[in-house]
């Protein structure tokens, strides 16, 4: 059977592709989570097991298409992971669509250190106004966590809050600045209640050696995620499908220390 002119012409402009169109093949560009903070969320090599940050458990709560890049260090503050050039450097790696949770506190208390100690009302919510624009001038979405709470109880049993004014200055900066605010200090503050003094011992970095009421172990640090994870969805930060296995145990077993990196 023969084809018309018209039929031909047809045919060619169908087989060329249209310009910017994406091709069916090409897969979707996945988001990450980047988490600034301090040592109780950072990432921990072999020499410092069984301590363990919850950033290093937060994966096991979320969609596996959505990866968590933890630039949490020990030992930082707001501002002296900026003066570090730190923040920067995250900023750099960011892209729209990304996600900037930021956890500090248990070092901006230092006031004896001034290369780490901001002021709760002053220069603490000055300092996080910089992770807050930085975020978003790249098009990403900032997040705050308040400081997850050390294990500190008082002779009658009652869990007692550690980090002054500070949280209650990152929640009113989070009001002021219409960002997610995760309310981890109140929500682990209720977890050690609950728990109790003895049990807790079970969720920090106790060992034979060490009895360390701020840092954790893999269970502690599990249950610290799960909270952030539950924040996450409870702020709408990320829809349900964008987490996971909140109800479920997660192994300690999954926890692992990789070699420390040669200097």
């Amino acid at each position: 059977m023969s084809l018309t002119r018209r039929q031909v012409t047809s045919a060619a402009v169908a087989a060329v592709p249209l310009a910017g169109r994406p091709r069916e093949e090409t897969r979707k560009e996945t988001r990450t989570l980047h988490i600034a903070g301090d040592s109780t969320a950072a990432r921990k090599y072999a020499d410092a097991a069984p301590e363990t940050g919850w950033g290093t458990a937060l994966p096991f709560f979320l969609h596996k298409e959505l990866e968590v890049a933890n630039h949490a260090v020990n030992g930082r503050s707001s501002k002296s992971f900026v003066d570090e050039g730190r923040l920067d450097a995250v900023l750099a790696g960011i892209r729209p669509g990304d996600f900037l949770v930021v956890q500090f506190g248990h070092n901006d208390e230092k006031a004896t250190d001034p290369t780490r100690y901001t002021e709760p009302w002053t220069s603490y919510q000055r300092y996080l106004r910089l992770y807050i624009d930085g975020a978003r001038s790249r098009g990403a979405r900032p997040v705050l966590a308040t400081s997850v709470e050390r294990r500190r109880f008082d002779a009658d049993g009652t869990a007692r809050p550690t980090h002054g004014e500070y949280p209650a200055a990152m929640r009113a900066l989070a009001e002021q600045e219409r960002v997610a605010l995760l309310d981890i200090q109140a929500l682990s503050l209720a977890l050690w209640q609950r728990l109790g003094a003895e049990e807790t011992k079970t969720y920090f970095n106790w060992t034979a050696t060490e009895q360390d009421n701020t840092h954790f172990n893999p269970p502690g640090a599990i249950a610290v995620a799960r909270l952030v994870a539950r924040e996450l969805l409870r702020t709408r930060v990320l829809a349900r499908s964008g987490v996971r296995r909140l109800e479920e145990d997660v192994p300690a077993s999954w926890i692992t220390w990789p070699p420390a990196p040669a200097i």
